[in-house]
């Protein structure tokens, strides 16, 4: 029989558990999402270890395979402490999707999520922890908004977007707090096995989407902090980042009924139509071209059009680049043929059997776009 105060059990399975494995499994993971990052790691590893005494922790790096050798460092940091990990992914991108995935791979009560740049102020973990342990709040978040808190060096134009982004979170948010837009906060592990499922993981606003998919509302609480200014590396706020957001909130709004990215794909089609009109002027009423060679030119230069706005906008997160390109080109013309004669085929049906014509060609058009849609996300832009 063994020794009491040796053996914990483990009640889902019924199997002993040493109790020197529980003693020294982590308590808080910290998930920090990395795209070239390699010059900070070292440094907030070091910070995590000076302000996290007493405190069975892990950090976990998920890295979307940075050109700059970020996974690699935090490999080689990882075998000097086994407190550090690294998630590597490769073939896709994405702050959201790497922060859950992070979470995921964790088995700690307590998770933290921070930014790999030191701009976050590790130094408040500490009071998160101890907010979580000691009360029944389930998140706590870093507020730059409260009293002690401030957005550093921002200029006015960076502080304009951050309070027209956290208004527009009003419109989806279930929990009323100081700073949604926040990258740093806290919460339970319950909090992400209840909400995983209905995660919209777009973009980099992992905590609006967590707060807007709980329910019920979260019991929240903040703790304040100074935005620190970046010191190594190049800060990944870009155009990219308010589509994204933009798209967030329209998912967790309509998201159920239509799909953010469908909509996208959509309005670039309907900018090809008007390319292909002017291309089709040009070719065909100034050069005087014969119509079906201009139609042909024209709906080429339309589907390569279309094809390269969502390539940069709607699949930015799954970018083809090189031979990719290529290859995405062909399918994505290959696919919207065979929608254009899906559209033809259904309108000239529906027509058929004395439909208005503007709702015939309507169905025929909403045929295709699905059509497209459909399949240039499985063979084009497929997920990893």
């Amino acid at each position: 029989m063994a020794n009491e105060g040796t053996l914990a059990l483990d009640t889902e399975n019924a199997n002993p558990i040493p109790t020197t494995a529980t003693e020294t499994a982590p308590e808080l993971s910290i998930i920090v999402p990395t795209f070239n990052e390699a010059a900070n790691v070292t440094e907030l590893v070091k910070k995590l270890d000076e302000c996290l005494g007493g405190v069975r922790w892990e950090v976990i790096f998920v890295d979307d395979n940075s050109p700059d050798g970020t996974a690699d460092r935090v490999r080689d940091l990882a075998r000097q402490d086994t407190r550090v990990r690294c998630l590597h992914r490769v073939g896709r991108r994405g702050l959201s999707s790497a922060c859950v995935e992070g979470m995921l791979s964790s088995s700690a009560p307590y998770m933290a999520v921070m930014d790999g740049d030191l701009q976050h102020d590790e130094t408040r973990l500490p009071e998160m922890l101890d907010l979580l342990r000691n009360s029944d709040v389930e998140l706590v978040y870093g507020s730059r908004y409260t009293e002690g808190g401030g957005i550093g060096d921002w200029d006015e134009s960076r502080a304009l977007i951050s309070r027209v982004a956290t208004k527009l979170s009003r419109l989806i948010l279930k929990s009323d707090i100081s700073d949604p837009m926040s990258g740093f906060f806290m919460l339970r592990r319950e909090v992400l096995g209840n909400t995983v499922d209905k995660l919209s993981q777009i973009g980099f606003k992992i905590l609006v989407d967590i707060l807007s998919s709980a329910n019920p509302p979260l019991k929240t609480a903040s703790v304040a902090y100074e935005f620190r200014t970046r010191s190594e590396g190049e800060s990944k706020m870009d155009n990219h980042a308010a589509m994204d957001y933009l798209m967030l909130l329209f998912d967790k709004m309509f998201g159920h009924i239509v799909p953010a990215r469908f909509v996208s794909f959509t309005i670039v089609g309907g900018t090809g139509i008007f390319i292909h009109l002017a291309v089709m002027y040009l070719l065909f009423q100034v050069g005087k071209l014969e119509f079906v060679a201009a139609q042909a030119i024209a709906t080429l230069i339309a589907m390569t059009s279309n094809f390269t706005i969502n390539n940069f906008l709607t699949y930015h997160d799954r970018k083809l680049t090189g031979w990719g390109w290529i290859k995405g080109l062909v399918t994505f013309n290959l696919a919207c043929s065979i929608g254009a004669i899906t559209n033809v085929g259904i309108a000239s049906y529906i027509f058929a059997m004395e439909t208005q014509w503007i709702l015939a060609s309507l169905a025929g058009i909403i045929v295709g776009a699905v059509w497209n849609y459909a399949v240039t996300s499985v063979y084009t832009w497929k997920s990893a």
